[in-house]
This record gives structure tokens, sequence and C-alpha cells, in this order.
């Protein structure tokens, strides 16, 4: 596997970002840790909306201060998964979503590169101040909940999400 590093998004990766939303849209995937980037209808509306997630002047209702990185293969300068990180809950996320939420290009997964990305992402979290961190998966989502166990996981429980029908298995991390 080539070596990646996580980098946060900047305007300079837009081009890229808008190849990997074909690439899931494509697949028929969600893309957890972009945010909305499959609902936007542009690039430029999901780069404005990201922005403003930074900013706890700025973020929206219903949404958290976040941070969106993408793990970016050195190589070709490809990237390989995005991952979100969440500073702190809503009643939604302290149930449903957790701290992080990330994804791997659908042509790039089972390479082990999302084990790796969310490790170094909890680095950020370390260094933001946060002493846990809550990540959640689908429970048929073998991947993600071997991504988890790797990097520390410690199952807490299933909490079933109605409006999608899934249930979700929840993990506490501790940095």
């Amino acid at each position: 596997m080539d070596c990646c590093v996580l980098r946060k998004i900047d305007a300079d990766m837009l081009a890229e970002i808008e190849l990997l939303r074909q690439d899931y849209i494509d697949a028929g995937s969600d893309i957890y840790g972009a945010g909305p980037l499959l609902r936007m209808t542009s690039i430029e509306q999901w780069w404005d909306f990201i922005k403003k997630l930074e900013d706890p002047a700025t973020v929206p209702d219903y949404w958290v201060v976040s941070e969106h990185f993408v793990y970016l293969r050195k190589s070709d300068n490809k990237i390989v998964g995005v991952i979100q990180f969440r500073h702190y809950f809503n009643s939604f996320l302290e149930t449903y979503g957790g701290h992080i939420g990330y994804s791997v290009r659908p042509g790039e997964r089972r390479k082990g590169y999302a084990t790796r990305m969310l490790a170094e992402c909890l680095h950020v979290c370390r260094d933001f101040g946060l002493k846990q961190v809550l990540v959640t998966c689908d429970q048929n989502n073998e991947g993600s909940r071997r991504t988890i166990l790797a990097n520390g996981g410690v199952y807490e429980n299933t909490v079933y999400y109605e409006p999608e029908d899934v249930f979700l298995q929840r993990y506490w991390i501790d940095l």
C-alpha cells in the first residue's frame, strides 16, 4: 500500500473531490465523512457549507463544528478516503453518529486505508483535547467494525435508527 497523509481539505482539492463524489455515485455508495457531499448540487455549494462548519459562529442549525480531511496517497495525489471530525455532540451525534465519520473511495476499499486513516484522525482528536471518541457503524459493515476494533474501539451497544431502518453499533476509543 502506498504511503498516505491525512490533510485538511482545501480549495485546491475540489476538482479531485468532484471525481471522488462521482465514484461514490457510480458505485451507488454512501459517503460518510464528507457531510452532505452527495446531496449538494455543486462542489462549490458543498465547499461553502463545510467552511461554515469550521466556525462556531456560522455552523448551521442541527450541525456541529467539524473539520473535514482527505486521506491522500502520496504517489499519485489521489484521494483514497475522507474523514470528518466533529468537535462535540448534538443529540443525533451523541446517539447515532459519534465524533468521526469516514469513508474509503469505492475502488480503494479493502486495502487497509480506513484503519490508517482513522488512526491518524484519532491523533487530531487527541490534539484537540478529547480523551475519548465515539465511532459508530452499521452492524452489517464488517470492514468498518474491524477498522474501529483495530484502533482500540470498545463496543458499548447497538441502537436502531428508524429513518434509515438500520442498526448502528457504538464503539468508544480511549485516546
